[in-house]
């Protein structure tokens, strides 16, 4: 058994609880106790936690399990999806991203509307519920194309749920076509757009931005894309990605951010860390990251971000495709209740150097769920329950029918 699994090795979280405050460190203890009391953490208390270790990460672990346990019971989710990336081209220039190329390049691909459509249709036939689309930014789109592609979706699959453009390309959508903001949003909305993924997050940190990227939005216009859509009604989901340049104190002040943002707007309806994948990005090979995180800074973040944002964003959701499935768990067991998506043809993070394969069955969720004592369910987009399994078993081959996912189907979705 590894240090980390042994942080997490306990059989329940109260006891383990009780066990551990009399031994660590008395601030670390204060704050936690606090937490466990329903009090709010600050930037101060929250920076202390991100920095703990040994035992002191051990109670910080037991004390994100039982608040998890509170407030979202024992249930563990996840969403039958496809990803569609739509084009590798891409002007922007992310140092971390191993994805994207330029045009013309012999490795460059754009899929056609209808491309799109067929694999949307293809998706929802085999039982998929949700569409993740994302894309690079070519300097030459045109600039009602993430519309049409919308328009695509519709027309060969009328009721998947479509969660797609980040608000770097929103904001780029805007550029393109010289609407405001809002009109643009909308637009998208009545185009069939449902929700947008609160990617081109990194951390929420111009200086540190600069570096991983100098050509993305800033955070005053990823906070306005975000709130923007919340107010129109269009949900986000809300992310971080940790383990390069950033540190403890940047996990706390975005976390921080994000929860005023949802105390305003009531928008978001989970968060996901993002450990950086390095081993293929121009940010690590020129020296100016870390080799990603470690397995401890795994379990802070995941368990800070329960102790965080708790009241606020009670959904947080393990990366499996970053982390691997023994990670994964082991958030899971640190204040994390979602396991994310099936995602059927995932590119970004493979091609950074991620070894986890392109998708998940939904009986490999449901094995790694009950594998923690856990209870497995379906989900929609927005945390709709659609069906769940209350008892372990055995996965087998008749797993795939209670998705509509079978073998044959999902190897040619791919």
């Amino acid at each position: 058994m590894t240090d980390v699994e042994q942080i997490c090795n306990f059989e329940e979280a109260s006891d383990r609880i009780d066990q551990l405050l009399p031994q660590i460190d008395p601030e670390v203890a204060r704050i936690l106790e606090r937490a466990l009391a329903g009090r709010q953490i600050g930037e101060d208390e929250g920076i202390v936690l991100s920095a703990v270790s040994g035992s002191n990460l051990a109670a910080l672990v037991a004390t994100a399990d039982l608040l998890r346990e509170k407030r979202v019971g024992p249930v563990v989710s996840y969403v039958v999806c496809r990803n569609i990336n739509f084009t590798n081209v891409c002007y922007v220039g992310c140092k971390f991203c191993a994805f994207s190329t330029g045009p013309g390049k012999p490795d460059a691909w754009d899929h056609s509307l209808a491309e799109v459509g067929r694999r949307a249709e293809d998706a929802w036939d085999r039982g998929a519920t949700e569409i993740c689309m994302q894309g690079g930014l070519p300097r030459d789109m045109s600039p009602f194309y993430y519309r049409d592609l919308l328009h695509a979706i519709r027309a060969r699959a009328p009721r998947i749920h479509i969660h797609a453009y980040s608000p770097m390309e929103v904001t780029y959508g805007t550029e393109l076509t010289g609407l405001p903001l809002q009109d643009y949003l909308l637009m998208l909305r009545d185009a069939g757009l449902n929700t947008l993924p609160g990617t081109a997050a990194e951390i929420l940190d111009d200086e540190v931005r600069y570096v991983l990227s100098k050509n993305k939005v800033s955070v005053a216009q990823w906070i306005k894309v975000i709130t923007t859509a919340h107010r129109l009604g269009i949900p986000t989901t809300s992310t971080m990605m940790y383990g390069h340049r950033e540190n403890g104190t940047h996990w706390v002040r975005h976390m921080l951010l994000l929860r005023r943002i949802q105390q305003e707007t009531g928008g978001f309806t989970e968060f996901v860390p993002l450990g950086f994948v390095h081993q293929n990005t121009a940010l690590y090979h020129q020296g100016l990251a870390r080799p990603g995180p470690t397995a401890e800074e795994h379990l802070r973040v995941h368990a800070l971000a329960r102790v965080l944002l708790n009241d606020a964003i009670p959904n947080i959701q393990v990366s499996w495709v970053k982390m691997g499935r023994r990670m994964s768990q082991l958030c899971l067991k640190a204040g994390a209740n979602d396991f994310g998506g099936t995602l059927m043809e995932e590119s970004i993070s493979r091609l950074a150097g991620s070894t986890e394969g392109q998708m998940m069955w939904p009986y490999e969720f449901r094995d790694l769920i009950q594998g923690i004592g856990r209870v497995p369910a379906e989900r929609s987009t927005t945390y709709e329950i659609l069906r769940r399994w209350g008892t372990p078993r055995v996965a087998s081959a008749c797993d795939e029918e209670a998705t509509g996912l079978s073998a044959v189907g999902m190897e040619s979705a791919v």
